[in-house]
Formats: C-alpha cells, structure tokens, sequence
C-alpha cells in the first residue's frame, strides 16, 4: 500500500495507490495517513479514482510529534567530512515545524545563512507506541518515505550543535508516498540519490549505513518512547555540496531532487527569503 496526502479542493485529503490505481478518501475520512495504511483494498475500493498528475502532494506525515536524525551514517560521507567515524549513532532533533511537502518550495532564510545544503535520507514513519523499556525494532516501523535533511552548513557548524541549522521552516521536505512496511521490504538494498538542477550529487545504496535500521531503532528508542507518527531519519551518503572543493552550496532557484529507490521522489526549489515578493 502507497499512501500519501493531497490537496483536494483546497483541504488536505489521504490518497491511496493500490495495484497502480491511486484513490482519494472520502472528505469525512480522517486526515491521518497512518490510518490509511491499515486499510484494506476492499476497504478503499469505493473511494474516488484520482488524476495524481492533477494534485499537489503534501508531506505524508501531518502531525509527527518527533523528529530523530542520525548523523554520519555512511561510511564515505563520514569520511568526507573529516570526521572521525562514530562508535554509536550520533542523533539529533529537528522541530517538526521544517516539515514540508514534496514538491514544495524550501525558504531559505538568506539573512542567516549562505550555506544552505542538502541530504537525501531514507525515513522510517513509527506505527506504534514502542520504546522506553523495551528497545523498538523493524515490527514498530510502519513504513517508509524519503526526506532531505537540508542543513545550513554555517550555522550548523557555527552552533556547535546542529538542531537549529537544521530545522528552519521547510527544511524537511518529505514523501511522497509512505510506503508499507511489507512493500518496502528490508530497509537494505535499495539506490539512495540527490541531484541538484538535473547533475547527480549522492549516489549510494542503504545497505552501506554504518549502523543499519534495526540498530539505529534500537538505540534511539533505549529509555525514549516513539510514538505514532514519529520520524527516523537515517542518514545521508556522500557528495552532499557543503563537503566537495570547493563547496557547492545551493542557490535561489535550482531544484533538488532526493530519491530512494522502491519509493519515489522529492522535487523542491530552493528559493531565498528576500527574493520572495509580499
């Protein structure tokens, strides 16, 4: 089951693919794309067929209460940086308020930094309550999306610690689908990319993470309760502009697009701040 939310005549509304067929919920279904994934296909075989070429997509996930990221997770990204490989997961927060859609525009807020990034990372959507005194693991992962963990390279380095570089307005964009767990399949295995203005930036696989899913659920959740719709981002492979000779930091106008492979694709602008008009 593919899962995403929309924009349907001007309110947010849950799609559904199935069997190549996408549907729209009825206006009185809830606007919780975790539902939906529970549904079965009977259940939405009465919904309304949907021209997706016709819709805005939103970012899947309306209401995540918390958003884990884990940093220098790939080997030739760890080493890009200059940084010495970690021992253990080294995890951050970003404030749910960077969450945007999958096409959306990303702000850049061109008065604080000049070194805007991105990232392109597989995310894990949390199904259930776990964690806490019992370690999570791949049964508690719903699905599957895609992120770009945009970074703002000068004040992420500038803070010393990264949350706030990493979590103005729309530096999240996510989807565009959830992708059910059983679909997906294991978390390894599958082509992880970013390009920026059509040029090929990343390029890795997920299963060359230096600590895999089952061991990033398990740390993040010893003595930290997940709850429904929280995120896990898992890390991003080399090639990211902020690292190459010289660095490559985006520009008002181009466009990223990140990719997982089994999942699709986020398609964003990057535009400053001051260029846009009241």
């Amino acid at each position: 089951m593919r899962v995403a939310r929309a924009v349907v005549e001007g309110q947010p509304r849950i799609v559904v693919t199935h069997a190549g067929v996408s549907r729209v919920a009825p206006e009185s279904y809830p606007d919780d794309a975790l539902i939906a994934l529970g549904e079965t296909a009977e259940a939405v075989a009465g919904w309304t067929e949907a021209d997706l070429d016709s819709l805005e997509l939103l970012a899947p996930v309306s209401g995540a209460g918390k958003i884990i990221a884990v940093g220098l997770n790939y080997v030739d990204h760890t080493a890009e940086t200059g940084i010495a490989q970690p021992e253990r997961p080294l995890t951050f927060a970003k404030y749910v308020t960077s969450l945007t859609g999958p096409t959306a525009d990303v702000v850049i807020p061109d008065h604080l930094t000049q070194g805007v990034d991105f990232e392109a990372e597989l995310a894990l959507v949390i199904g259930r309550r776990c964690g806490g005194d019992t370690p999570a693991t791949l049964d508690d992962v719903v699905a599957y999306t895609v992120a770009n963990d945009v970074s703002a390279r000068d004040v992420q380095f500038g803070d010393v610690q990264w949350t706030r570089g990493k979590s103005f307005d729309t530096f999240t964009p996510l989807g565009p689908w959830l992708i059910s767990a059983d679909e997906f399949g294991s978390p390894g295995g599958h082509r992880i990319y970013a390009e920026v203005d059509g040029m090929l930036f990343q390029e890795d696989d997920t299963a060359e993470m230096i600590f895999d899913v089952p061991t990033i659920l398990a740390f993040v959740s010893d003595g930290v309760t997940l709850e429904p719709g929280d995120l896990i981002l898992t890390g991003t492979p080399a090639g990211a502009g902020g690292f190459r000779t010289p660095p490559q930091y985006l520009r008002h106008g181009q466009v990223v697009v990140a990719g997982v492979e089994g999942i699709g694709e986020l398609r964003n602008r990057f535009v400053h701040r001051s260029q846009l008009t009241a």
